[in-house]
């Protein structure tokens, strides 16, 4: 029998990978930088997670942070759309990927 090392796993006993939480982090930032091309949105962003532009400023490329970016994106279609559209991204992609960041509750 051979032994094989196992995936780590989140709390949850989710299994991640790390390619797969990259891509989460990656898409993520894309989205980031999305909201911030648009005050509207930005100031809707900073309003739905509670944090200032200084507080944003400093931790943007958190797990935490690049989560809610993610969650502010699905919470509305048209503006999931109008993201993956500028991303040229399949719209799926950000939901299929939120689980490889912290807070999904995915079990």
């Amino acid at each position: 029998m051979i032994n094989r090392p196992q995936k780590p796993k989140s709390p949850q006993g989710i299994v991640h990978t790390q390619p797969r939480q990259d891509a989460a982090e990656a898409l993520a930032l894309q989205g980031l930088a999305w909201l911030a091309g648009d005050p509207d949105e930005l100031g809707a962003f900073l309003s739905y997670s509670g944090m200032d532009g200084t507080q944003l400023r400093s931790s943007a490329g958190s797990p935490e942070v690049l989560a809610g970016v993610l969650d502010y994106l699905l919470a509305d279609e048209t503006r999931l759309l109008a993201f993956c559209a500028a991303a040229e991204c399949d719209p799926s992609l950000p939901a299929r990927l939120r689980p490889a960041l912290p807070g999904s509750g995915e079990w």
